[in-house]
């Protein structure tokens, strides 16, 4: 091997065992000469390049061969990558040039307002992501493909230095192995869809680095700047890969041979190489701590989801994971490649490799693997609350811990026949043990049975290579060389397939969104001309996709985030928005009243012109209109009643309102599947049955749809049609399943009264309002006395301040901000500063001169220990 691989390593000496120091066989020599890096480029550096190469490679060949986008023409935007995600990065690509109108506090476009800087310490703070100012707007959706794929490169590169790092050996396999762990079944079937977890990914080898380097008491600063890289990048996955880095370095303590000789001392040097760990570990999440302290309390004042009970999957679906082609979130994505997995499964009964470091990486598996499947372990995976949807998140740990044990099985070479029958029959049980799954597909056997058969004759073929005293010198070196590349072959084949299937399975059986089109780009070009903020807001309305207005523009009420706080969903949802993701995302509501409420003076209308399909792009005929409405600041009275649990949606707009605008029937009733009632004739018949699914006809009108569906989704009020001239009201339901209602169900809204209500606001509403980043300020007539209520969901951070007076904590007038006033002042203004800012200030300078403190002791010692040896 070359020089530069044989120093990779402080400490290999005693990690071999059963002679392996002595004899190593085809793919460590052989290889070795056969395959070395021509010129500078030494091994620690070629491993991790070609496992990068090797893995975008493949990502995109998968996504070539399902005809996805942008290989294809087929939507990828399933679930959350099309309803959060892609609009949330063409909202940061906009952002980071400067075309929005919030800044890093507040955004203005989505929620009436939603805070700004959780969302980016949540989806958009990874480095990763400034890629998207390199493409144009319309190519969105191509900026995040390759942030993906360039987040998982990464992750292989990483994988394939830390193997390096580890032990010396063959470094083509090193990044085959490092190719493996970016594309495991976890990437194919989570990551690639939830971008922002792949940062984990990338955090877990180099986490495991930073505890090699505190091992070895080596690199004490850039340990901890890593650290924070990753907490920043994502905290989420970030939290795990730090536990499992903390299950690596356990190992590597324990395992590695120490340089000391009394028991004493290797204890002592253990203690201090977890100490040194520890300190690296706090000091980097401290200097994340100014972002991660805000997504801490933002979750907080988040909506709740329902409370999910963790129920384990049986065995067979966990073991039917590691094969390739199966697909699902409620099961764990082990897959790793069925030669990677044979290596890992060879390496318990691998005499070349020392009996401490098999018993210790094979303890670390088996104790992983169990985790995944009891309660209390399961939570602690997940910060102690289990998620709604995709239970085994940490699974990426996992399939790391596998391709480091298959890696300490073949450094060293290929492993025994002994060690290779042994590892082929734990494979062959598990495959025989998982046949029974749900989730085997019809590729699963067929690729595991080829992929198994090629790695097999690669084994053979590395093993006879290294028998040269029946095998011509040229044979003999050629021989591993075709040996890895079937070893190759057979990972990449069954990756590909394995991508290839989940990606059409995902799109056969959840939700998804169309690729962005024309539809969007019509929706754009009409809220860009209609745009008067703050003079009053524009709604993009309903565009294909979620998340309307990152995309299109607009300051409308859709805003889709985990961190949607419970004051923005309960305060919509009581007013008739309806909502998906259990609250978490309102969507817009085309309403008269609650656009006067929220100064909506321009609405984009949208009519698909041909159905919505996922391979082809979107087409609508999109219209503009424009309302008169009060300002984004208004004056009411102290003394407005507050909202009563059993009050209905129309009677919630109406408080908010100050006025009586709809006739609500007392006399309304249903009979089986009808609705009753008596309204003003020519009034507006309006609907409000969030729980309800089906569709619901006023006589002589058209059928208007309801997707209520407790708790995932609230239906919006609707509008049904106009009151006959007799005043009957008759609403026919054909539900889908049972009829849930709420006790007023029906309000008829009478536009003269509606009318009179907003020449009232905007009489004695605000005359000029202005608006900055995360502020705003309004002039208002001379005496305003009562309240000032801005348009704004009152969330926590809010400060506001009447005239001259200091600012305090805003009040809140039925959900939104409000400001007392006291007939002196003229003006009121009002800001948004993140909770946690300046705690996580603090918490992140202190941080900075620990760090600071930590690099000085370090200079110290080093140069110490400088003057000791001269």
């Amino acid at each position: 091997m070359p020089p530069a691989a044989e120093t990779v390593l402080d400490e290999v000496d005693g990690e071999e065992g059963g002679g392996g120091a002595r004899r190593r066989s085809g793919l460590r020599s052989a290889l070795g000469s056969v395959l070395r890096p021509r010129g500078p480029l030494p091994p620690a550096a070629a491993a991790p390049l070609v496992a990068s190469l090797f893995s975008a490679a493949l990502f995109c060949l998968a996504t070539a061969l399902s005809r996805t986008y942008p290989f294809g023409p087929v939507t990828r935007n399933v679930v959350d990558l099309g309803q959060q995600y892609l609009p949330y990065h063409a909202y940061w690509r906009a952002f980071l040039l400067g075309d929005t109108h919030g800044d890093a506090f507040l955004n203005w476009n989505s929620g009436f307002g939603s805070p700004f800087l959780g969302d980016i310490g949540t989806y958009l703070s990874s480095p990763f992501d400034l890629l998207v100012v390199l493409f144009p707007a319309d190519r969105i959706e191509l900026a995040l493909y390759v942030v993906t794929a360039v987040k998982i490169s990464a992750a292989g590169a990483a994988a394939a230095l830390l193997l390096l790092r580890l032990r010396p050996g063959p470094w083509p396999v090193a990044a085959a192995l490092g190719a493996a762990y970016a594309l495991s079944g976890w990437t194919l079937n989570l990551g690639a869809t939830v971008p922002m977890w792949l940062d984990g990914l990338v955090a877990f080898p180099l986490l495991c680095l930073v505890g090699e380097w505190a091992r070895t008491g080596r690199r004490p600063v850039l340990g901890p700047v890593v650290v924070a890289l990753a907490w920043i990048a994502n905290f989420y996955t970030a939290y795990m890969a730090t536990l499992g880095a903390a299950v690596f370095l356990a190992v590597r303590l324990l395992t590695a041979e120490e340089s000391a000789t009394t028991r004493q001392r290797i204890a002592r040097h253990r203690i201090a190489g977890a100490l040194r760990a520890a300190r690296g570990v706090l000091i980097g999440i401290g200097l994340a701590a100014p972002l991660v302290v805000i997504v801490f309390l933002a979750t907080k004042v988040a909506d709740p989801t329902p409370v999910t009970t963790f129920a384990p999957v049986p065995w067979t679906d966990v073991l039917a994971r590691f094969l390739p082609g199966t697909a699902g979130v409620a099961s764990p994505a082990l897959f790793i490649g069925t030669p990677a997995l044979a290596l890992a499964l060879t390496l318990p009964f691998n005499g070349a490799v020392a009996p401490r470091v098999r018993a210790g990486w094979t303890a670390a598996v088996v104790l992983v693997t169990l985790s995944l499947q009891w309660e209390p372990t399961h939570l602690l995976w997940h910060a102690g609350a289990s998620p709604n949807g995709a239970p085994y998140r940490q699974t990426f740990v996992l399939c790391g811990l596998l391709l480091i044990a298959a890696w300490f099985s073949v450094a060293q070479g290929v492993p025994r026949p002994s060690a290779l029958l042994a590892g082929g029959a734990l494979l062959a049980a598990l495959a025989l043990a998982a046949r029974g799954s749900v989730d085997i597909d019809a590729w699963t056997f067929p690729a595991f049975l080829a992929a198994a058969a090629v790695a097999l004759a690669a084994a053979l073929l590395a093993r006879q290579g290294d028998r040269r005293n029946t095998v011509r010198a040229l044979p003999a070196r050629l021989l591993p060389a075709l040996a890895l590349v079937l070893f190759v072959g057979a990972q990449a084949g069954e990756t590909v397939v394995t991508g290839k299937r989940i990606e059409e399975q995902q799109r056969s059986e959840v939700a998804w969104s169309p690729r962005i089109g024309p539809w969007h780009t019509a929706a754009a070009r009409e809220a860009a001309s209609a745009d008067a903020w703050p003079r009053y807001r524009t709604d993009p309305g309903e565009v294909p996709g979620g998340n309307d207005v990152l995309i299109v523009g607009g300051q409308g009420a859709e805003v889709y985030s985990s961190l949607t706080a419970e004051v923005t969903s309960s305060t919509l949802s009581a007013l008739g928005f309806g909502s998906y993701a259990k609250g978490r995302h309102p969507v817009t509501l085309d309403n008269p009243v609650t656009d006067a409420l929220f100064s909506i003076g321009a609405r984009i209308r949208s009519e698909p012109t041909e159905p919505v399909r996922q391979d082809a792009l979107p087409r609508a005929t999109v219209t503009v209109s424009t309302t008169p409405v009060p300002p984004l600041v208004t004056v009411r009275p102290r003394a407005a009643r507050a909202p009563r649990p059993e009050d209905s949606a129309f009677v919630r707009q109406e408080l908010l309102l100050g006025s009586s605008v709809y006739a609500l029937p007392r006399d309304a009733r249903r009979t089986g599947r009808t609705v009753t009632a008596r309204c003003p004739a020519g009034s507006d018949v309006w609907f409000w049955a969030p729980e309800y699914k089906g569709s619901a006809t006023l006589a002589g009108e058209g059928a208007v749809e309801f997707e209520g569906k407790p708790p995932a989704v609230r239906a919006p009020m609707r509008a049904l049609g106009t009151v006959p001239a007799s005043g009957e009201v008759r609403i026919d339901l054909l539900p889908e399943a049972g009829i849930r209602l709420p006790a007023q169900p029906v309000g008829c809204l009478v536009r003269t009264r509606l009318d009179s209500a907003v020449r009232q606001l905007t009489a004695t509403g605000a005359t000029h309002v202005s608006a900055g980043g995360h502020s705003l300020t309004a002039e208002l007539p001379p005496g305003s006395t009562g309240v000032a209520v801005l348009a704004v969901p009152r969330v926590s951070g809010w400060r506001c301040a009447a005239g001259d007076a200091k600012a305090a904590p805003a009040r809140a007038y039925q959900g939104l901000v409000a400001v007392p006033l006291d007939g002196r002042a003229t003006t009121v203004g009002c800001s948004f500063r993140p909770p946690g800012l300046r705690l996580g200030g603090a918490v992140g300078a202190a941080a900075l001169l620990a760090l600071a403190a930590t690099a000085l002791l370090h200079r110290r010692s080093r140069r110490r220990a400088h003057r000791t040896r001269t």
